[in-house]
């Protein structure tokens, strides 16, 4: 695979920064879709190991769901700061800095020999987790614009959903032939692999001249001009809530799938594979609608379909509690739904700051993985104990971020006018 070099055609136009100098290419898709799905593997990949790790090292299933929350609150913490120091030192290099802690995370939690260990190994994964996610959609806005930029994030959804098809299932064999220390190792291997596969096909795609200061001063001004604007607070809230809506069940996974529906831990593919078909779906349709609907437009048509299918959801909970396939068929739709929102909801996040897309991008992902280790620490403990709670709880969420953005428009159109 060739390198293509972004920053240097920027350099020669500065009245095109940011703008590519032609097609991007389908390798860079893969890419950064691989770059963004470390994050989620390390989440997804060791969920059917959760029991085995709790027999092993004497630790009571809060004890072990712990490692989640603190692997999803070290995320938010770190993510914050992420794409900032993309924006200073380039992108290139804090992704190779990122891909290797995590690896050298991953072998500690691999030998750890407490949950008190693990906690600890499971914080520095998620310190450094949050580094391809965040500053992959910055890329993404480096070498696209307009409905090229949509376009862009939504294919590279289609790659990035297939992270968490496959990553429990992975996870599930791992463990079955190997034990649950392999699947760590497993996660060390995959950070060795971007690592590579960044330093030898990855361009840099942030010249020089379009550098921020990482003086604290200037750092300070920046997060003030984006977390002073409502508008980032509405539509961050309203992507952190619509993704909560099903991102409940990944988090209630092993008890969802293994005591409410009977399934063994090598049969995570039931509630992950809807998830990932609803997802490449609804990300390819958005890609096709990409130019020919308006942003807005898209995220109204997703939200309509998520409310369509949280509805489904609750009358087949009421109706056929626990069966399958009807139980997991209206989160493949929700999904649908989503993945035809989420990428406008991204561009225009990261539109209201063009000049630091990086850190945009960063206080998006710490918001939304804030409210991941919310959820995952607080809420699903609360609500899997039965799947109408799960069920309530996802149609709550989904509403809170159809109203959200809601008043986000009616204010942008008052502003307009």
């Amino acid at each position: 695979m060739k390198a293509f070099d972004y920053s240097a055609a920027v350099t020669q136009s500065p009245s095109a920064a940011g703008a590519p100098p032609g097609p991007v290419p389908r390798r860079f898709v893969f890419l950064i879709a691989a770059m963004g799905s470390i994050g989620p593997f390390a989440i997804d990949t060791y969920l059917p190991a959760l029991p085995a790790i709790g027999r092993d090292l004497d630790a009571s299933p809060v004890e072990v769901q712990q490692t989640l929350s603190i692997y999803l609150l070290a995320f938010a913490a770190m993510t914050l700061w992420h794409g900032a120091l993309s924006d200073a030192l380039g992108r290139r290099r804090v992704l190779l800095a990122g891909f290797a802690v995590f690896a050298l995370a991953s072998v500690g939690a691999a030998f750890a020999g407490s949950i008190e260990a693990l906690w600890a190994w499971r914080a520095l994964q998620g310190a450094v987790g949050g580094a391809g996610l965040a500053i992959s959609r910055a890329i993404a806005r480096d070498v696209a614009q307009g409905p090229d930029a949509q376009r862009l994030m939504s294919q590279s959804t289609m790659v990035f959903a297939l992270a968490p098809a496959i990553a429990p299932m992975i996870g599930g064999i791992v463990e079955w032939w190997l034990g649950w220390r392999a699947v760590f190792g497993f996660l060390a291997l995959m950070a060795s692999a971007l690592f590579v596969a960044v330093w030898r096909w990855l361009p840099e795609t942030l010249p020089p001249q379009r550098r921020q200061s990482l003086h604290p001063v200037a750092l300070a001004r920046g997060y003030v001009s984006v977390f002073r604007q409502v508008a980032f607070w509405r539509l961050a809230g309203a992507l952190a809530t619509l993704f909560q809506g099903f991102f409940v069940y990944v988090m209630a996974a092993p008890v969802y799938l293994m005591t409410h529906l009977g399934l063994a831990s090598t049969q995570f593919h039931w509630l992950f594979v809807p998830f990932t078909v609803g997802t490449i779906a609804g990300a390819f349709t958005a890609s096709r609608l990409a130019g020919r609907l308006s942003l807005d437009a898209c995220v109204r048509l997703g939200q309509a379909i998520m409310a369509g299918a949280a509805l489904i959801a609750l009358g087949l909970t009421l109706l056929l509690p626990g069966r399958l396939p009807w139980a997991v068929l209206p989160l493949a739709v929700y999904t649908f739904g989503l993945a035809i929102a989420m990428s406008s909801l991204q561009v225009m996040l990261i539109d209201l700051a063009p000049q630091r897309r990086g850190m945009v991008s960063s206080c998006q992902g710490f918001i939304q993985s804030l409210a991941n280790s919310a959820a995952a620490g607080m809420l699903v403990p609360l609500v899997w104990g039965s799947l109408a709670g799960l069920a309530w709880t996802s149609a709550a969420l989904m509403l809170a971020g159809i109203g959200l953005y809601a008043l986000q428009r009616a204010r942008a159109g008052v502003a307009a006018r």
